[in-house]
């Protein structure tokens, strides 16, 4: 298998996990209907930076740890999930509150330290991820040519999967973008946030219950 085989090969099975929803996608959709495009990029951005933490670990042997380790595994995916909860807890709460709208929140907040935060939430929530740690160590290693650097090659296909990442969020934000303009009355923002809230609790829920891998 050459370099070209293996970057194509490995194309097709991140292009086809990238499009199933999951945490991020529900993030991106969060922040592009109540906030602003940058800050949904941003978060897009901090989401593929996890992605290439990850690939770059993997490449070193990092996950391979994670992978063997169940006391590892579990202690990330713990953490993982409090984060989630958390997460999501936090956006019903401010909801149900009637704390400030997003737009609000946006006008209060400097433009880059919210940038900065957007970036920070999507690497965090993809860093604390453990399934995306494995997804790495399990197909990584088969895209590997031979008498190729692992660590080339686990940057190289971890760029791959950021790439394709990025550009199925920029559809979904420019998509989203226009309904947003209909969609970022308060009344909408709140239930927008709710939604968004459960659903990350419920991720959260979810990966603290399942068993070891």
């Amino acid at each position: 298998m050459t370099i070209t085989q293996a970057l194509l090969s490995f194309a097709v099975v991140a292009g086809l996990l990238t499009l199933v929803p999951g945490i991020d996608t529900a993030l991106v959709l969060r922040s592009s209907l109540t906030r602003s495009r940058s800050y949904a990029f941003a978060t897009a951005l901090g989401i593929s930076t996890g992605a290439m933490i990850w690939g770059v670990a993997a490449a070193v042997g990092v996950s391979a740890l994670l992978a063997a380790s169940e006391l590892a595994y579990r202690a990330l995916t713990l953490a993982g999930a409090a984060y989630m909860v958390w997460l999501g807890a936090s956006l019903v709460r401010k909801s149900w509150k009637g704390g400030a709208p997003a737009e609000a929140e946006a006008v209060a907040v400097p433009a880059r330290a919210g940038l900065f935060r957007a970036w920070l939430t999507g690497t965090g929530t993809n860093l604390l991820n453990p399934k995306v740690g494995v997804f790495y160590i399990a197909t990584i290693p088969q895209f590997i040519p031979a008498g190729v650097s692992p660590l080339f090659m686990g940057v190289v296909l971890a760029g791959v999967h950021s790439a394709l990442t990025m550009a199925w969020f920029a559809l979904l934000i420019f998509g989203t973008g226009y309904a947003s303009k209909w969609l970022k009355g308060p009344r909408t923002v709140r239930i927008i946030d709710r939604i968004t809230g459960t659903v990350l609790v419920g991720f959260g829920v979810k990966l603290a219950l399942q068993p070891g891998h």
